[in-house]
């Protein structure tokens, strides 16, 4: 065990040298003649002066475009202010700089299907698929919908589309019928692209019936495209109107040298959606300046992503770090796609596959780590992972005892870096650095770039307290705003309601004393018995150790003219909640985190409800739990549990 204040891994001199980093710094302090002794140094110089920041991320990464004589057009507040107003650029084009036979992507689903791309056929297909849209009359500004798995022909579309200017939105197609027709059906897209179905966990996934309601229910679709997967494709093209196969789509195009049409820096290029768990999903827009150099920062700078790199992100693409991973190509590394359950093969394919292509950024969840250790299933005992540098863990809060877990198990030598942004940002406003030590526990650092601050309930800047995570300062991947939104209100509303002209992104949080930081969950989730404020990612912590409990979520019950609190276990099959595990559970709780934190009741359910990507949904079991309404249940992946915890006799008394 580390003590706190002793770092649980610190990279080797020489391999901080060779970061990306230390030559970035170098580069700073020579054009401006300030040295930077340190990464707290270099975060301030970043947030004091953002144009010279940004334009120096511009130049280190090598953008295509013209970048403008302005950097940071800022007239009036946070939400004015506009980075490179004069620029004109393409994220595609900066995707596809590379032409050679090197390896670009490869794609495991699950182990029934594999494939690789050079950068040549990645260039190629994107080449006939930015033909085919141009044939039907795709313009710049038209919106392109994948109801996809995470597969090249995915990528491929993402990057025809927006190589013309279009705007491209995707999720996964175990959404159902009612999630993707609440998305698309706000942003109107004029092709679909979608596959004639996909493997999970070993078996063979239909999808035909679900999309004839989809199409049914998007007016705008003019074509279905739709990609072999399972080798049904002719048949399911069949069954739908306005559909064909891909070959069909691309037929009589042959690959030719890509054009790319260049647009201003806020163009819209993504449109990512929010859980939508209490009304319909925010349709939040990104542009390609902002994504790009955004991306670009947080691989090169933090992650230490070099050319020739293999990179890979267990994610789907209803998830914003489907859009983190494909950006790795604007550094030259290879993306290691996956489809598929990341536990089947008893929880191997991964690591399989990690061994297979010499991995060397390893992205998860960390409720995947924390399923690792309930199999207990200790990847370097059997794989060779000699090439895998930094792994990466976001989704939820990754708790100390996991960092101690995934050091011994996983490997002594690597970068754990928990990262934590969101779909409102496409990014990270704390996440980890190659130079910088590790501690149990804690994001390694604040974002390059990004002004972020833990303010109290006073709304004043603390370290060492809990409080409210802001942003003081612009940055480039700030929200264009949101689609359909065109006075800009529910925007304000959604970030800057709280405190004036500063972001507040919802996460409770404290700076620590060495610069890195600690998320103890939402903040709308935030338990507060007595007065007292209460992370809900303390008392998971505490839970999550008991080889007993599968899953848990927590919550507050107003009672009594107080909250108490409540948590909800799922155990394992044979296993009983007994007056003994409560028992354990209370003292755990007390004593890893206080007597305040201890439930009210604990209740044993069958089953914890969760967004499709995977995140447990606290306000939703608030909402039964209080006989109050969920708005949109098409949210959730299994909106059936919610059920489990409405009229329970456990809370009357």
């Amino acid at each position: 065990m580390h003590a706190p204040d002793t770092p649980i891994w610190q990279p080797a001199p020489g391999r901080a040298a060779a970061t990306h980093l230390a030559a970035f710094s170098k580069l700073m302090s020579t054009l401006d003649g300030s040295g930077y002794a340190d990464y707290d140094s270099l975060w301030q110089a970043s947030v004091d002066r953002p144009d010279r920041f940004w334009n120096q991320v511009w130049d280190y990464s090598g953008v295509l475009g013209s970048k403008g004589g302005i950097v940071l057009q800022q007239p009036g507040g946070m939400r004015e202010a506009r980075f490179f107003p004069e620029a004109a650029l393409n994220y595609a084009e900066n995707m596809l700089r590379r032409k050679d036979d090197a390896l670009a992507v490869t794609f495991w689903g699950e182990d029934k299907v594999k494939r690789e791309l050079s950068w040549w056929e990645l260039n190629d297909l994107v080449s006939r698929l930015q033909q085919a849209m141009k044939e039907h009359g795709i313009q710049c500004g038209d919106r392109i919908a994948g109801y996809m798995p995470n597969m090249p022909e995915t990528l491929a579309a993402m990057l025809a589309a927006t190589s013309l200017g279009a705007v491209w939105t995707s999720c996964s197609p175990d959404f159902g019928t009612d999630g993707a027709i609440d998305r698309f059906g706000q942003t109107a897209p004029r092709i679909l692209f979608c596959p004639d179905g996909y493997w999970y966990n070993g078996k063979q996934v239909q999808i035909l019936d679900k999309m004839r309601v989809i199409a049914a229910g998007l007016p705008s679709v003019e074509k279905i495209v739709v990609v072999p997967y399972l080798g049904e494709a002719d048949a399911f093209a069949a069954s739908l109107p306005q559909a064909s196969t891909l070959d069909g789509f691309m037929q009589g195009f042959v690959a030719r040298e890509l054009a790319f049409v260049r647009v201003p820096f806020n163009h819209p290029l993504f449109i990512l959606y929010s859980s939508g768990t209490t009304g319909k999903p925010k349709c939040i827009v990104h542009g390609h300046g902002g994504t790009l150099l955004q991306h670009l920062k947080e691989h090169q700078l933090h992650a230490d992503i070099h050319a020739g790199d293999r990179l890979f992100y267990f994610t789907t693409c209803g998830w914003m770090m489907w859009n983190w991973l494909v950006s790795g190509l604007g550094s030259g590394a290879t993306l290691m796609l996956y489809d598929g359950s990341p536990f089947a093969k008893g929880g191997h394919i991964l690591w399989e596959y990690a061994q297979a292509y010499r991995c060397s950024h390893f992205g998860t969840s960390a409720k995947y780590i924390d399923g690792l250790k309930k199999i207990d299933l200790q990847p370097r005992q059997h794989y060779d992972l000699s090439s895998l540098r930094a792994v990466f863990s976001t989704g939820s809060p990754l708790v100390a005892e996991s960092f101690d877990w995934a050091y011994q198990a996983i490997k002594a030598d690597m970068n754990l870096a928990s990262i934590s942004g969101g779909t409102d940002i496409v990014s990270c406003f704390a996440l980890g650095c190659a130079a910088l030590p590790v501690y149990r526990g804690e994001l390694q650092c604040r974002g390059l770039g990004m002004a972020v601050e833990i303010r109290n309930d006073h709304g004043k800047p603390v370290q060492g307290e809990k409080g409210e995570l802001v942003c003081t300062k612009p940055f480039p991947s700030m929200p264009i705003g949101f689609w359909g939104d065109d006075n800009g209100e529910k925007y304000r509303k959604a970030y800057f309601d709280r405190f004036a002209d500063v972001w507040c992104h919802g996460d409770y949080a404290e700076l620590t004393a060495h610069g890195g930081m600690v998320i103890y969950g939402r903040s709308d989730a935030v338990l507060n018995p007595g007065g007292v404020r209460i992370g809900t990612a303390e008392i998971y912590r505490q839970v999550e150790t008991f080889p007993q409990v599968l899953e848990s979520i927590v919550v507050g019950q107003r009672w009594q003219d107080d909250e108490r609190v409540v948590l909800f276990v799922k155990l394992r099959d044979g296993q009983a909640l007994d007056s003994e595990l409560v028992a354990a559970i209370k003292d755990r709780i007390k004593n890893g985190a206080s007597p305040r934190h201890v439930p009210a009741k604990i209740i044993a359910v069958a089953d914890i409800p969760k967004t499709i990507s995977g995140k447990i949904v606290e306000l939703a079991v608030k909402n039964v739990i209080h006989d109050e309404p969920v708005n949109n249940l098409s949210a959730l992946a299994n909106p059936e549990a919610l059920q489990l915890f409405a009229r329970l006799p456990q809370l009357q008394s």
